[in-house]
């Protein structure tokens, strides 16, 4: 099985035979207005889209995530990226649902929510640009969503489970909807010191961070 390194090797070979240099981007902390834009529809000819997205995918796996929208690197358009396979290790879910996620690697394209169904269910989120917050949302086990990838042939796929989950938190970005919005007032208020000191800078991460209140490192 190839390796995740391996696997990054190769598509950094692959890009400098297409003279593409890959980039890791900072990403947008909470209180920048970008975040709360309804992210604009892309077109087939957006300029250096093959590049984005790649710098995309390198950003998110650069600050271990699984979700990467747009507006997180500061472009208020309509697309996110997804890698779900190290939510696979988890052995609280089953063989099947493992399966599920290893591997899945999707890129949404101009996405348009058709359907949320199903009882909702809660589980513990946290956000690339919300560093050090993480609280219990609750969402709709089954969504119906309408996408392309970098071929722009629309495509509508009913998802599940984590899968689903993941896709939500980060359409909600490109919505200008922040997994914050969706918890008590109570815990809004508890978390405000932290929503604080991150517009502010005062959060330290692993990956480059861009704060609002100051320049980013």
């Amino acid at each position: 099985m190839r390796t995740v390194f391996q696997g990054h090797l190769l598509l950094f070979i692959w890009l400098i035979n297409l003279n593409t240099i890959i980039m890791i981007l900072p990403i947008i902390g909470y209180g920048d207005p970008v975040l709360r834009k309804v992210a604009e529809h892309v077109p087939a000819d957006f300029p250096d889209l093959k590049e984005t997205i790649v710098n995309m995918y390198e950003t998110m796996y650069n600050a271990n995530g699984v979700g990467l929208a747009a507006p997180q690197v500061g472009k208020a358009i309509r697309i996110f990226v997804i890698d779900t396979t190290p939510f696979s290790d988890d052995d609280d879910l089953d063989a099947t649902e493992q399966k599920q996620l290893n591997g899945f690697k999707r890129t949404f394209i101009n996405a348009k929510m058709i359907k949320e169904e199903g009882e909702e269910w809660c589980f513990n989120e946290g956000c690339l640009s919300i560093p050090d917050v993480r609280e219990d949302v609750y969402r709709n086990p089954t969504i119906t969503i309408e996408y392309c990838e970098e071929d722009f042939v629309m495509k509508t796929e009913v998802f599940d489970g984590l899968i689903a989950r993941v896709i939500q938190h980060e359409y909600d970005h490109i919505e200008g909807i922040l997994f914050t919005d969706k918890i008590s007032s109570l815990k809004k208020r508890l978390i405000q010191k932290k929503l604080k000191n991150i517009i502010e800078g005062k959060t330290f991460q692993e990956y480059r961070m861009k704060f609002f209140g100051k320049k980013g490192r």
